[in-house]
């Protein structure tokens, strides 16, 4: 296929796809997929080889946010039944992250629901990655506190963060139909911040959302333009009690396609396996490796992920190896730039990461009394042409009393 052969040879000279042909990717039959996997599998193994990077969440705090990202069950308004709690303390948040170490992880994600962090919250997140390089020296820092005021990038960076996370989710120009308390300009200038006090990028995006194959290209292409270190990919995941709880767009094929263009518009870039790859790829997932080279274990912020053996085992099954702390991750010109940007952080080898939507909200509830209990919320009634049973509330982990799934 001259199309797949095009795009081969340009990610592996990291130049960008045109437009046409990223939407000619997303256009490609079932009885092509295999083909476009292994086509974006070349790219993905000459920059990363057969690396999975795993990274782990860590939600410092949760609920009743005071953004209205339609995609989100801790907005304003949600009725989800997720678990609501303000800040954990230091040694708390340490002690899920070192679940998530001991289970492989290489990044953890401090995230915290709400628009931005005030000062004072900067100052707890700067306590809590104090609390969690002391007990793990070399593991990497992402931060995903929302919005970022003037030089709190810079604190956070010299407390430690290694990278910062804000997705722009979709395209500029169907950005409003999801959220209308900010806008993606927000957004951009936040990951700009970010780039700008040293540290490492992190920006994605969220399909299934209702866009179109023109909206998934006009979002990556601008991701590409931002040039982040690492790109996460969600698919949406319809919780009850959100408006888009309904959405469900996605098949496991589809989902591969978007990967794919993904790693042929970013090849050098840790494109990461995130929200949702359970529910929309399902079987699929051991594919989807051949075109991400990083994945978040275990569960996600407010729903529950596939077991972290499952994780470790399906890596191995299917051929791949997880990335250890001594072997940096980005290509060497990419490390390069970061260090001399002052970031030190290429994924490790030497070299000194979703996370969530949105970073303050109003003060929150306390974990509820079920989820201290271990009592699983009831789970609706899967909707025809809809996987609704697989999507599970969190009730484990940080901000209960149960052990986390790492």
């Amino acid at each position: 296929m001259d199309l797949l052969n095009t795009l081969v040879d340009k990610g592996l000279r990291r130049e960008s796809p045109t437009r046409e042909e990223a939407l000619a990717v997303l256009a490609t039959s079932d009885d092509e997929l295999l083909d476009v996997v292994a086509a974006a599998g070349k790219v993905r193994r000459a920059w990363f080889g057969r690396r999975v990077k795993l990274n782990y969440l860590v939600n410092l705090k949760s609920g009743l946010c005071p953004e209205d990202c339609s995609y989100c069950s801790q907005r304003l308004g949600s009725k989800s039944e997720i678990l609501k709690y303000t800040w954990l303390k230091p040694e708390q948040a340490a002690a899920a992250a070192g679940a998530g170490v001991a289970g492989g992880a290489k990044r953890v994600c401090l995230v915290a629901s709400g628009r931005g962090p005030t000062d004072r919250d900067v100052d707890r997140v700067s306590k809590t990655i104090a609390a969690i390089k002391e007990e793990h020296q070399d593991v990497e820092i992402c931060a995903c506190l929302g919005l970022l005021s003037d030089g709190q990038a810079a604190r956070l960076k010299d407390a430690g963060a290694n990278a910062y996370n804000h997705n722009l989710n979709t395209s500029e120009a169907t950005y409003g139909d999801i959220t209308t308390t900010h806008t993606y300009a927000d957004r951009v200038s936040t990951v700009q911040q970010a780039q700008a006090a040293g540290m490492s990028a992190c920006s994605g995006l969220i399909a299934g959302m209702g866009e179109s194959d023109e909206d998934l290209v006009d979002v990556v292409f601008s991701l590409r333009d931002l040039d982040p270190d690492s790109v996460p990919v969600n698919f949406l995941i319809p919780i009850e009690g959100t408006p888009l709880a309904g959405d469900w767009n996605l098949t496991p094929q589809r989902c591969l396609r978007i990967l794919a263009m993904v790693r042929f518009v970013c090849p050098d870039v840790e494109v990461r396996l995130a929200g949702g790859r359970e529910i929309h790829l399902r079987t699929l997932q051991p594919l989807a490796l051949n075109l991400a080279n990083s994945i978040f274990l275990g569960d996600y912020l407010t729903t529950e992920g596939q077991s972290g053996k499952d994780d470790l085992a399906m890596i191995a099954d299917a051929g791949f190896e997880v990335e250890g702390t001594d072997t940096t991750t980005l290509p060497k010109h990419r490390a390069d730039a970061l260090a001399a940007a002052g970031s030190g952080c290429g994924g490790h080898g030497g070299e000194s990461g979703g996370c969530g939507p949105c970073g303050d909200a109003a003060p929150t509830d306390a974990v509820p009394a079920q989820a201290a209990a271990g009592v699983t919320a009831s789970t609706p009634a899967a909707a025809e042409g809809s996987h609704a049973d697989l999507v599970a509330v969190r009730r484990r982990g940080a901000g209960t009393d149960l052990p986390p799934n790492a």
